[in-house]
C-alpha cells in the first residue's frame, strides 16, 4: 500500500477508472490534467488535480514535488490514434512524455510506476497463435505510428526497470465500457446505432476489455506486479456484429445491420479518411483501424491472473452497462 497515487492522463476514458478505482482505497491521489481540457470537469470528489502536461518539465516539478518511495506512479497519459499520418506529437507525447516520467520517478526513487502501454505495443503472432508479454519491443516489428510510439515508450521503461526503477507495464487489449466520455470509436458505433443510425458495419473483430476491469488490473499490478514485468489485460474476442448483438440484447430491440466484407473496407477506408480529415470529423474508418479488426485478437492473459487476480467480465455485460450509460446521456 502506497501513501500517495499519482496518476497522469487522469482526465482520459481510463484515467477516470483509474481514479474511481482508487477511491476505494482512500489514499490522497493526485491527478495530472491538461490545461483547458473539457474533459477535465466531473473527475471524482477528493482528487487533487495539477494542471500540467507530461512534456512541460516545469509542471512535472510540481507534479513530482513530494513523492518519494511511498509513491506509486500510473503513467496513463497518452495519445492514441488510428491516422495513417497522426504526426511527430504522437511520438513527443507518448515517446517524450514517458521518458520525462521515468526521469522524474527515478529522480525521485518512487516506489512504483505502472506504465500503460497497449497490446498493440506487441509483435503480431500469425493467426491462431496465442500472443503473450514474451517479446521484443521494437518499432520495427510492429505497424502504424500509435503502435511503433508505444513499443519504444515500453522499451524504455523495460530499460529503466534495468537500472533498477520498480516499474511494471501493463498492456490493454481494446478498452470499452460505460463513462467514455470522450467518445472513442466503439461508443460512437453505438450511439449511431442506438439512434437507428448505422445501417453499415464492417467484418472483422479484435479482443475487447472493460475499462473497469483495466483499471482494477492496473491498480492491483500497483500492489503486486513484479519489477521489470509485462501484464496483458485483455478481455474476449469480439466481432463488430458480437457487439451489436449484445446491445440488441441488452436493450430488447431490433436494427437491420449490413456488413461490409473487410476486403472492400480495405478498399474504401483510405477515401473514408480523407474525408474525414477534410470535413475536420473524428477518425474512426482508417487503413489502420480496418487493419486491427483483421489482425490477430488472441491474447493470453494468463500472467496477469496468476499475479494478481485479473479476472475480466464479460463482453455481454460490458456492453449492457455501456448502453444503458449511452441512453442517458
Amino acid at each position: 500500500m502506497f501513501h500517495t497515487y499519482l496518476v497522469t492522463g487522469a482526465s482520459g476514458f481510463l484515467g477516470r477508472a483509474v481514479l474511481s478505482e482508487l477511491k476505494k482505497k482512500g489514499v490522497p491521489i493526485r491527478a495530472l490534467v491538461m490545461e483547458n481540457d473539457p474533459l477535465a470537469s466531473g473527475l471524482p470528489e477528493g482528487v487533487s488535480v495539477l494542471y500540467g502536461d507530461v512534456c512541460d518539465d516545469a509542471s512535472l516539478e510540481c507534479f513530482f514535488s513530494d513523492a518519494d518511495s511511498g509513491t506509486c506512479v500510473i503513467h496513463c497519459a497518452g495519445i492514441v490514434s488510428v491516422a495513417s499520418r497522426p504526426g511527430e506529437r504522437i511520438y513527443r507525447v507518448n515517446v517524450g512524455g514517458t521518458n520525462n516520467i521515468l526521469r522524474h520517478c527515478e529522480r525521485a526513487r518512487v516506489g512504483k510506476l505502472v506504465y500503460v502501454s497497449s497490446v498493440h505495443a506487441i509483435p503480431e503472432k500469425p493467426k491462431g497463435t496465442e500472443i503473450t508479454e514474451d517479446a521484443v519491443f521494437s518499432p520495427e516489428l510492429v505497424r502504424g505510428d500509435y503502435a511503433r510510439s508505444k513499443a519504444i515508450a515500453t522499451s524504455l521503461v523495460f530499460e529503466t526497470a534495468g537500472r533498477g526503477l520498480n516499474a511494471s507495464v501493463v498492456f490493454p487489449s481494446g478498452i470499452i465500457g460505460p463513462g467514455d466520455v470522450g467518445r472513442g470509436s466503439i461508443t460512437n458505433m453505438l450511439l449511431s446505432f442506438l439512434a437507428g443510425k448505422l445501417p453499415v458495419a464492417v467484418k472483422g473483430g479484435y479482443d475487447f476489455v472493460d475499462v473497469r476491469d483495466v483499471a482494477a488490473g492496473i491498480v492491483a499490478c500497483a500492489e503486486q506486479g513484479q519489477p521489470g514485468r509485462g501484464y496483458i489485460l485483455s478481455g474476449e474476442y469480439a466481432t463488430i456484429r458480437d457487439i451489436l448483438n449484445a446491445a440488441k440484447d441488452a436493450l430488447g430491440i431490433k436494427r437491420a445491420v449490413s456488413f461490409l466484407p473487410i476486403c472492400l473496407a480495405k478498399l474504401i477506408a483510405p477515401f473514408y479518411e480523407k474525408r474525414s480529415l477534410w470535413k475536420k470529423q473524428p477518425l474512426y474508418f482508417t487503413p489502420y483501424s480496418i487493419a486491427v479488426l483483421d489482425s490477430n485478437g488472441l491474447f493470453n492473459r494468463s500472467a496477469a491472473a496468476a499475479a494478481f487476480g485479473y479476472a475480466p467480465r464479460s463482453l455481454q455485460s460490458s456492453v449492457r452497462d455501456m448502453v444503458l450509460w449511452l441512453k442517458h446521456l
